[in-house]
């Protein structure tokens, strides 16, 4: 059974995109920065649960994906010089993967949690 814990949306980083986040020189506080944004409507929203936020200054995007309203994940990131977008395919996977976490139960993301496969960020921000 799902249980929601508050109000406030959970905000998540996976550790491939931490190891990709810290070799581009992008901080956790970057990161919250964003998902402010995001809420805002500052992003390209591409369906299903997927967002495209731009950062650093415009050198890079990120994939951020939802979890139907409880929380955010940074999945995936890119530099702009190194492609331009991703692409249909991805695309399909990234909407599948948010449907998959949209379903996760408190208990199942505690455990990515304890298994350091989420590390999870902006505590104390709304």
């Amino acid at each position: 059974m799902r249980t929601k814990q508050s109000t406030h949306q959970r905000v998540f980083k996976t550790a491939w995109f931490a190891k990709a986040a810290k070799k581009a020189r992008i901080s956790d506080a970057a990161l919250c920065l964003a998902i402010s944004q995001v809420k805002k409507g500052q992003a390209d929203d591409l369906g299903s649960g997927v967002y495209k936020k731009r950062l650093n200054d415009n050198m890079h995007r990120s994939i951020i994906l939802t979890q139907s309203g409880q929380g955010w994940v940074y999945q995936y990131l890119f530099a702009k010089k190194d492609r331009s977008n991703i692409d249909s395919d991805e695309l399909l996977q990234f909407r599948a993967l948010a449907k998959a976490y949209a379903k996760l139960t408190t208990l199942q993301l505690e455990q990515l949690i304890k298994d350091q496969a989420f590390l999870e960020i902006c505590h104390d921000q709304n």
